[in-house]
């Protein structure tokens, strides 16, 4: 029996830049996991979640399903992982001639911008590559990771989130163009995560939105070549490469008003819901500097440091319903 994890992430800084030649910092957030396990059986069979569910009890129960879950859960990318995972291993001469139960369980908040989907699918590869003894080199496996969702689903989706979910840790990642159309891959370094200052997560699920309604338009206007948009990408890359070299300096502290900027800078392109903005001002409003994890749903902050600045913050954001976490990075 096979049992694969892999977790949520926040975005730091230079998101959503990823999807556009950009650079991001990214860390993952080990709070919360998606897991698969997966046995060899007669047949291949896919067992759903406790997300996936058929009986409700009664329309309102299906409703509030459908706002916090969409209309679809976990099975369509455990479908779409296998089906990329064994495109990959044809094409690599690799014959899959073994069947197999998968199951899966996620406690990530949904589409709240802390990557539960990519979770889902990272664990079902990581799970496949287990079973069949196959091995993809490990700058290539985000890029067959997006490919499930970008591809199959039709999901807009960066490179961001798969990348910290398989190397884990704090990543600074450039995409640069030449080096992804050359290798197939971006630049993907290590960060020490003790050169971080003291972060913050907050989320609400009530404010959860698909990373496809902001990719999707930013895609169709950065096609379009859109001046604001180009100039924006190029900032919110250039921010990152700024806070990657404060954060090597030791002068992590002094990221926070990046978060700031980007962030401000994304409410001038992206409608911002008034709950989302209010997710980004009350961590403001008592010192920190926050922006996005993702799409909304969930923002990173940076603090002082306190524990009394802490703790206001918690008590702040529980008075509109979120939660307050502070990121685990390490195992």
């Amino acid at each position: 029996m096979i049992r694969t994890r892999a977790y949520a992430r926040a975005g730091l800084i230079g998101n959503p830049s990823d999807g556009y030649y950009g650079k991001t910092i990214s860390l993952i957030v080990r709070n919360f996991r998606a897991e698969v396990t997966l046995y060899e059986s007669p047949r291949l069979r896919i067992a759903g979640g406790h997300r996936d569910r058929l009986e409700f009890l009664g329309v309102d129960d299906f409703l509030e399903d459908v706002r916090q879950n969409g209309y679809y859960g976990g099975v369509r990318l455990i479908k779409a992982a296998i089906k990329k995972f064994s495109d990959w291993c044809r094409r690599s001469g690799v014959s899959l001639n073994r069947n197999f139960t998968i199951e899966y369980d996620t406690d990530i908040p949904v589409r709240v911008g802390l990557a539960g989907s990519s979770a889902i699918v990272t664990a079902t590869i990581r799970a496949l590559m287990e079973f069949f003894g196959v091995d993809i080199p490990k700058p290539i496996l985000p890029s067959l990771i997006l490919s499930v969702e970008l591809e199959e689903l039709s999901i807009g989706a960066g490179l961001q989130d798969r990348v910290i979910q398989v190397y884990e840790g704090v990543v600074y990642m450039d995409f640069d163009r030449n080096r992804m159309e050359r290798d197939g891959h971006g630049l993907y370094e290590p960060l020490d995560p003790a050169s971080l200052p003291p972060l913050f997560v907050a989320y609400h699920d009530n404010l959860a939105e698909g990373t496809e309604l902001t990719h999707n338009d930013l895609r169709s206007r950065y096609q379009r070549g859109e001046p604001a948009v180009m100039d924006a990408i190029r900032q919110w890359a250039a921010w990152a490469q700024e806070a990657r070299a404060l954060l090597l300096a030791g002068r992590g502290a002094e990221i926070g008003p990046l978060l700031d900027q980007a962030f401000d800078l994304r409410a001038q392109l992206v409608r911002i819901s008034p709950g989302n903005m209010e997710l980004v001002q009350r961590g403001r409003q008592l010192g920190a500097f926050t922006q996005f994890c993702g799409s909304g749903g969930a923002v990173i902050g940076v603090y002082d440091g306190g524990p009394e600045r802490l703790e206001r913050l918690r008590a702040s954001y529980a008075q509109m319903g979120a939660q307050l976490i502070v990121p685990r990075i390490l195992p």
